[in-house]
């Protein structure tokens, strides 16, 4: 059910790069946008206006699709405009999936003296029915990656390092750069499966406390041996995280039986597991 109220609208996080793979030209026109994002596994917003009352940019029925980096269309430009990005790339950082409604008076609203006012409504699309976080572009990472390539599998990969991204991104990838890897974590869409293997302990260490932290996720995983996680396990126990939050990570990640420590035989492995869970998940 769609809602209608007033959004804040924050600044977005500093030293944040987000590139998308198999989509990196934007159509100029909304309606390409729609089918290349969608096909692409990209979320986005549609943004319409549908109530125009008085002095407009544009009449009702303008339209304009949004993702995290870009947009298509345009509902006038101008303010109005300014602030329906902000919106529709707020939903897309909180992972909403529920259309909703904003009415915007350009007058007092803007500080315009146009005298007129817009109603918008923005719909949430392109949300992948599996999605997976996958913290760490090491080489395991970008075989897991490799590995997911058309399965369906939207994957938000998240590194510190620029340059441990490939330069080409498959479809359904998003690569996210960000000084903070830690506070990604309260970024990720809700329900979403989790994998942590950075190049760091310490940091495969306060995200995976973060995750369980925050909890609503639809599975955790971090590489690793029985040991490490024997310690992981530990510190997290004594850094008060509940035993039934510990007790639903799991480590070492991949479906038991196959074996092996090439980067290629761990992605194998863990993606069998994720996908077994995506083909057991409820419609």
């Amino acid at each position: 059910m769609a809602t209608t109220r007033r959004t804040r609208i924050d600044s977005q996080p500093a030293a944040r790069v987000v590139r998308f793979g198999g989509a990196s030209d934007v159509p100029h026109d909304w309606r390409e946008a729609l089918l290349v994002w969608e096909r692409a596994g990209i979320p986005h917003v549609l943004v319409t206006v549908i109530e125009a009352l008085g002095s407009t940019p544009r009449d009702a029925g303008a339209k304009m699709v949004v993702r995290p980096d870009a947009f298509a269309g345009s509902i006038g430009g101008g303010n109005l405009e300014f602030q329906a990005l902000a919106i529709a790339r707020r939903l897309l950082a909180e992972g909403s999936s529920a259309p909703m409604t904003e009415k915007v008076m350009l007058g007092p609203d803007l500080g315009q003296c146009c005298g007129g006012g817009a109603t918008l409504f923005f719909e949430p699309m392109g949300r992948a029915q599996t999605t997976l976080a996958l913290f760490g572009a090491g080489h395991v990472g970008r075989a897991l990656v490799r590995v997911l390539e058309n399965t369906g599998v939207r994957v938000i990969w998240i590194d510190a390092r620029a340059d441990a991204f490939p330069d080409v991104l498959p479809e359904g990838v998003s690569a996210v750069t960000a000084a903070d890897p830690v506070a990604e974590v309260e970024h990720l869409p809700g329900g979403c499966h989790t994998l942590v293997m950075t190049h760091s302990h310490d940091l495969d260490y306060a995200i995976l406390h973060s995750i369980l932290r925050r909890g609503g996720f639809a599975s955790v995983g971090l590489i690793g041996s029985e040991t490490k996680w024997a310690r992981f396990r530990r510190r997290l126990l004594d850094a008060g995280v509940p035993e039934k939050e510990v007790a639903s990570v799991v480590c070492p990640i991949g479906i038991p039986g196959v074996g092996g420590k090439r980067p290629a035989e761990i992605a194998i492995a863990a993606a069998a597991q994720l996908l077994r869970a995506k083909a057991e998940a409820p419609e």
